[in-house]
C-alpha cells in the first residue's frame, strides 16, 4: 500500500484523474496540478471499449453517464449502403462498449477523486520540468516553483515530463490527414446507439448518439496536401467541412447541415516515448507517452490501463523498481495498439477502381463469419489489467 505517500500528478484530464483515483484508493496523498481554472472539457465524444471500462469498474467509478453501444457499423458513405455490422450485442456479449461524453466522464472521475481526498490545484500550468537533488521541480506559469519526490506526467502531447525523460525525441510529423469535430443536436433525429462509420474515397465520417440521443458526435477525417495545425481545439467552418463530404449520402449531409461550431486540426504521428521513467521519481502515462492517432478509439482505454497498471506497481514495489515494471508491462502493449490505429486509417479510405471489389469483399466476410473482424482485436478489447 501507499499509505501516506506524497504522489503529484500534472494534468487533471482522463489519465490524470484516473491516476490519482487508482493512488488514493491505495492510500496515497495526490495532489494534482492542472493548467485550467476548472476541471472542465469541451465537448466531444469517447468510446470506452471493455478493456478500459473495467478499469472505470475496478476504481469505483459510476458509469451511469455511459451508453452502451449496441454495434459498429461500417457504410459505404457514398451510397448508405450497410458494409459490416458488428453487433456488440448479439456476438460480443460479454463486452459492454460504452459512448460517452467528454465532459460527463471528466466530471466522473473528478467526483470519485473528490470522495477520495484528491487534491486539486487549479490554474496551475507548468512550464518546465527539470530534475533536482529531491526529485523533479516544475515552474509554473505564475512564477512559482515546487520540487516533488514523485511526479506523474500527464499531460498530454505537449507533455514537459516528457521532453525530460527524452531529450532529442523525434519530432512528430504531419500524416496528411486533417480531422473535423462537431456536435449537434439530436432533437428530431433516431441515431441508434451505435458508432456508424461512413467510409468514402480518401475520407470517412464517425457518429454516434450521446447522453441517450440528446447529442450526436460527428467526426470526419479527410485525407489533405494542406498542413492543418496539431490540436483539436480550433475553430474550422461548418460549410468547408460539408463541402468535403458533399459526395455523401443525403443521411450523412443532412447532419452535417445542422454542424454549428466545428473544430478542425490535422493529425500528427508521435513516436512512442523511448523512455517512461526517471530514477524512481518521474513517469508518464496515456498521450504523454503514446500519442496516438484516433482510428482505434484507443487514447483514453490506454491511459486507462496505465494509470491501473502504475497504481498497482507503485503499491507494490519501491518506487525505482515500480517505474521500470510500469514501463515493462505497458510499453509493448501501447506500441502495439499505436500501430493498429495507423494501419486502420487506410482502411475507412479506400478509392480508385478498387475500392468496390473491396467493399464488396468486406460485406461477403461478414456474411460468412459475422463474429470474425470483432475477434480479430480479441488482444485490445479483452485484455483486462485489473484482473
Amino acid at each position: 500500500m501507499l499509505i501516506g505517500q506524497e504522489i503529484a500528478i500534472v494534468g487533471a484530464g482522463i489519465g490524470g484523474l484516473a491516476m490519482s483515483i487508482a493512488l488514493a484508493q491505495r492510500g496515497a496523498s495526490v495532489r494534482v496540478f492542472e493548467q485550467a481554472d476548472a476541471i472542465s472539457e469541451v465537448g466531444a465524444g469517447l468510446q470506452i471499449s471493455p478493456n478500459g471500462l473495467a478499469v472505470l469498474r475496478a476504481l469505483g467509478v459510476d458509469l451511469a453517464h455511459g451508453v452502451r453501444s449496441g454495434a459498429v457499423r461500417l457504410l459505404d458513405g457514398l451510397s448508405g449502403r450497410e458494409i459490416l455490422h458488428l453487433d456488440l450485442l448479439r456476438h460480443a456479449p460479454d463486452q459492454a462498449f460504452q459512448l460517452w461524453h467528454r465532459a460527463d466522464l471528466i466530471e466522473t472521475l473528478a467526483a470519485r477523486a473528490a470522495e477520495l481526498g484528491v487534491e486539486v490545484a487549479l490554474s496551475r500550468a507548468v512550464v518546465a520540468a527539470h530534475q533536482s537533488h529531491g526529485g523533479i521541480t516544475l515552474e509554473f506559469g505564475d512564477g512559482g516553483s515546487e520540487e516533488l519526490a514523485l511526479l506523474i506526467g500527464a499531460d498530454g502531447l505537449h507533455s514537459k515530463l516528457r521532453g525530460l525523460l527524452n531529450p532529442g525525441q523525434a519530432a512528430p510529423f504531419f500524416t496528411g490527414h486533417v480531422a473535423w469535430r462537431a456536435l449537434i443536436s439530436g432533437a428530431g433525429l433516431a441515431h441508434p446507439a451505435q458508432a456508424q462509420v461512413h467510409m468514402g474515397p480518401k475520407r470517412h465520417v464517425v457518429t454516434y448518439p450521446l447522453r441517450g440521443g440528446e447529442l450526436i458526435n460527428i467526426v470526419g477525417v479527410v485525407e489533405a496536401a494542406d498542413w492543418a495545425e496539431e490540436g483539436w481545439h480550433h475553430a474550422g467552418d461548418p460549410l468547408e467541412m460539408q463541402r468535403e463530404f458533399a459526395g455523401f449520402a443525403p443521411g450523412l449531409r443532412g447532419l452535417l447541415g445542422r454542424v454549428e461550431t466545428v473544430n478542425r486540426w490535422g493529425l500528427f504521428r508521435h513516436p512512442v516515448a523511448a523512455n517512461w521513467h526517471l530514477a524512481g521519481a518521474a513517469a508518464l502515462l496515456g498521450d504523454a507517452a503514446h500519442p496516438t492517432l484516433p482510428f482505434m478509439a484507443q487514447g483514453a482505454n490506454m491511459a486507462l490501463e496505465d494509470a491501473w497498471v502504475l497504481g498497482e506497481c507503485l503499491a507494490q514495489r519501491g518506487a525505482t523498481e515500480a517505474l521500470e515494471a510500469y514501463q515493462i508491462k505497458r510499453r509493448a502493449r501501447c506500441v502495439r495498439i499505436v500501430e493498429a490505429a495507423n494501419r486502420n486509417a487506410s482502411a475507412y479510405h479506400l478509392s480508385g477502381p478498387a475500392r468496390g471489389p473491396a467493399l464488396a469483399a468486406m460485406r461477403l466476410g461478414g456474411q460468412i463469419a459475422p463474429k470474425a473482424p470483432l475477434k480479430r482485436f480479441d488482444w485490445i478489447y479483452r485484455y483486462d489489467v485489473t484482473t
